[in-house]
């Protein structure tokens, strides 16, 4: 099991610097990944809002071991050739440590006019996932799609990563659609849907579920991960039994979303070095 931190793309206290602190907190104190989410107004646009590579971008300068992610990159209202060329210089500079989180996006990030339609967003999703593979492919590509077109070309440099940047599909469980389309990349971060709207976290038995489909989508789990997460319990011992119980249910990564764990930062970053609850 990988142990990371979702760190709140408003900064610390609405403090970049103090983002890319915290992160540095985390590889210190044994985290293996820190992850951003992807919004261009964060929360209803309630909360100050940065970008997310360019904080991965300042995080990778300053740290050498833990990974760096976004979860996920709403690919329907991105560019997929900018989120390429993004990506694979992210992964030239932290030296292979990128995954790389794609999705449908969050409707409550839609302000400038982007379609809201969720089956044209899926149709839009799986083409622009192959247009960026193509691209990263480092191989002469060309694409003629519904929603995108690319002239010949071959898309330089290759990632660092061989033979390519981990993608990650995110998506609702227990839709299925999301789960299939995961299948066929490297790894699934559902999210549970719930009857209220709110977020809810995955019981150990969903997460074995959600293996056991996603084993029946493809022929194998070597190299894939299944993402789980949430906020662990502030006993450390029921942290760690709760973790092992996501393990043996199949869970690749426990990703602990820090921004609800607490209102102090100093208390964040506390909880931060005291390292995962592994």
């Amino acid at each position: 099991m990988h142990y990371g931190l979702t760190l709140p793309l408003s900064g610390i206290d609405g403090s970049i610097e103090r983002l890319v602190d915290y992160a540095c907190a985390a590889e210190a104190a044994g985290w293996d990944g820190v992850f951003l989410e992807d919004y261009l107004v964060y929360w209803e646009g309630t909360q100050v809002t940065f970008d997310p590579w360019l904080a991965l971008t300042a995080i990778a300068m300053r740290t050498s071991r833990i990974r760096l992610g976004i979860t996920v990159v709403p690919l329907p209202v991105r560019q997929p050739w900018k989120v390429a060329r993004e990506a694979v210089t992210l992964d030239h500079l932290s030296q292979g440590r990128l995954i790389l989180g794609c999705g449908l996006g969050d409707l409550q990030d839609s302000y400038f006019g982007e379609n809201s339609d969720l089956k044209q967003r899926g149709a839009m999703l799986d083409e622009g996932l192959t247009v960026l593979a193509g691209l990263l492919s480092g191989e002469p590509f060309s694409y003629q799609g519904t929603y995108y077109q690319v002239r010949p070309l071959t898309f330089r440099p290759t990632p660092f990563q061989q033979p390519r940047i981990p993608i990650w599909i995110g998506g609702f469980w227990p839709r299925r659609a999301p789960a299939r389309r995961a299948a066929r990349w490297d790894g699934f971060c559902p999210a549970k849907l719930s009857t209220n709207g709110e977020f809810e976290p995955f019981t150990p038995a969903e997460i074995a579920a959600i293996r056991s489909f996603l084993l029946n989508e493809r022929a194998s789990l070597d190299g894939f991960d299944l993402v789980t997460g949430g906020i662990s319990p502030h006993d450390r011992l029921q942290a760690r039994t709760q973790a092992q119980q996501f393990a043996e249910a199949g869970a690749t990564w426990w990703i602990e979303f820090v921004q609800l764990a607490s209102s102090n930062a100093q208390e964040l970053l506390q909880y931060i070095q005291q390292g995962p609850p592994a």
